[in-house]
């Protein structure tokens, strides 16, 4: 099985439209999800017409102004410059907040559309708390302050961590379909074990126990050796890793209940290289898994920017012609 995350950093190039066409066109939207699925029918996306506004979805509900430009992704500034505005941050409400009711609203108007073709809204999505918090406070400023101010921090991840929560669940509420959780959070990958555990774990357990559902879904494409060894304990079954981490790595690391998918290099290998050493980097990346079961080959990450249509095609068809002859 072959599957890949896709969003606005791919999406957007491959349909021939700027970033900024993808975001504001409903229509336009739709139809480069349609077109995905259309050139690629025997691979699964995930999340699957995913309505989103890139790194700005969940910062814009706090009150991060957000940068737009045609043809490049979105920022968000950051709102809190000293910690002291950390005790009069409110938690955003999911209805009215930001682009969230957009987010929703462009999922509501095609939800039929998606149907006809078979596919609904399956996955509650968001950003991660940290992810979150690095945005609303700068990253240099999350880290600094996580050794030198851990109450506070805390409490910016508690707030955070209850907004997302709220977040999913109103996901839930308007698609009864939804039975996956998907979470985003690179910045798990920048601390050491200790802030792991005191900062990461409590929150994540949270947010993965919002409402029941059948898939729990987390993506980290940084260091990922820390975090593998609690993904069963915070309760998430299918992880994306970094490319820098081999399969087999992390299969012992997180156990026999967690899913992976992965783990070709997305940018130096999917993206940049011809099909001939796609082919050959996908022969090595599946000749070195031990345990080939319980695998959606993939990338070591969402498809970034700039990948031919050739490369994929190339990639499914190695691994099909592998899989059938093992």
């Amino acid at each position: 099985m072959t599957g890949f995350i896709i969003d606005s950093p791919w999406l957007p190039g491959f349909a021939g439209i700027s970033t900024l066409d993808y975001y504001s066109s409903e229509q336009l939207w739709f139809e480069a999800n349609r077109k995905a699925i259309d050139t690629f029918p025997e691979i699964i996306f995930l999340p699957g017409f995913w309505s989103e506004f890139g790194m700005c979805t969940e910062p814009s509900a706090f009150g991060s102004k957000c940068i737009w430009t045609q043809h490049d992704l979105p920022h968000a500034e950051k709102i809190i410059e000293d910690l002291s505005m950390i005790k009069d941050l409110r938690k955003p409400d999911p209805k009215t907040d930001g682009l969230l009711p957009f987010v929703i609203q462009r999922l509501r108007l095609n939800q039929s559309k998606m149907k006809k073709l078979g596919h609904e809204s399956r996955f509650a999505v968001s950003r991660g708390p940290l992810n979150i918090a690095s945005f609303l406070m700068g990253t240099t400023g999350l880290m600094l302050n996580m050794a030198m101010y851990p109450e506070e921090i805390q409490h910016l991840l508690d707030i955070v961590s209850e907004f997302i929560c709220d977040w999913l669940l109103f996901q839930k509420e308007n698609f009864p379909g939804v039975d996956g959780i998907f979470i985003l959070d690179d910045l798990v990958g920048f601390i050491g074990e200790d802030d792991f555990n005191t900062f990461a774990l409590p929150v994540m357990q949270k947010i993965f126990h919002a409402f029941e559902s059948t898939v729990r879904f987390f993506h980290n494409d940084a260091q990922g050796l820390i975090c593998s060894k609690y993904l069963h304990q915070i309760g998430i079954n299918l992880f994306n890793f970094s490319f820098e981490h081999t399969v087999d790595e992390i299969q012992d690391l997180a156990g026999p209940e967690v899913k992976l998918i992965g783990n070709l290099p997305p940018r130096d290998v999917l993206a940049a290289a011809d099909p001939e050493r796609v082919r050959r980097e996908t022969e090595l990346l599946f000749h070195s898994v031990t345990r080939k079961e319980n695998i959606i080959w993939s990338c070591g990450g969402g498809l970034p920017p700039g990948v031919p249509i050739e490369n994929i095609r190339v990639f499914t068809a190695t691994i099909n012609r592998l899989s059938t002859s093992t």
